[in-house]
């Protein structure tokens, strides 16, 4: 049976805010829609996100996983006064994960790891035919790692600080947290080809949400 869990990278100002399903079978994954706003107020991105997850399948259950750094911290009220229930991930450039008060701080490098890694042991696929397919995937190949001069480790797009990393994060926030956590809510007991299949048909074309 296939569970859903949505990743959602909120932008600043002139950042795109993102947002990535991913679809878990077993120990396979596979990135099932990719999606991306820029210049658009948070509330409407809270009302779109909360219209997004009411929309079957993901309404039978999936976790939101949401980028806490930053803007985050404001938007996570507003995506819960439209009844989501965020569980929030703020991105840290330490050394550990922790977890208080229902929010974790997990390190840059363990969020991009987790793709990394599932990218390389083949257990994370890109469904065929997503629009915004080929621009995740060129993130991901411009992102490397920087030793700061505290000996911390950092990573950015290497090409210019004018590229963007917001699908890879999305992407990142889900399938860290199904990697690690693994606290997905399962969906109603349809066989996972259906699913799949009327999955695809409303989502998989998406650019904006």
């Amino acid at each position: 049976m296939s569970t859903f869990t949505v990743g959602l990278d909120l932008g600043q100002a002139s950042d795109y805010t993102a947002l990535s399903v991913l679809a878990t079978d077993g120990p396979q994954m596979h990135i099932v829609t990719l999606a991306r706003e820029r210049g658009t107020p948070y509330t409407a991105i809270s009302a779109r996100t909360a219209k997004l997850l009411a929309t079957p399948p993901l309404s039978g259950g999936c976790a939101l996983v949401v980028d806490a750094t930053g803007v985050g911290l404001a938007v996570l009220d507003l995506l819960r006064a439209v009844g989501l229930r965020p569980v929030p991930v703020t991105i840290t450039s330490g050394d550990k994960t922790t977890y208080e008060n229902g929010s974790y701080r997990v390190p840059k490098r363990d969020v991009v790891a987790a793709v990394q890694v599932a990218l390389q042991q083949g257990t994370l696929k890109l469904a065929d035919g997503l629009p915004l397919g080929p621009v995740f995937l060129q993130e991901m190949l411009a992102y490397r790692m920087k030793i700061s001069a505290t000996g911390h480790d950092t990573y950015a797009n290497w090409r210019s600080d004018s590229e963007h990393d917001d699908l890879v994060l999305s992407v990142a926030l889900a399938v860290w947290h199904q990697v690690q956590l693994g606290a997905h809510v399962p969906l109603s007991a349809v066989r996972q080809t259906e699913q799949a299949s009327r999955f695809m048909g409303t989502f998989s074309g998406l650019r904006r949400w």
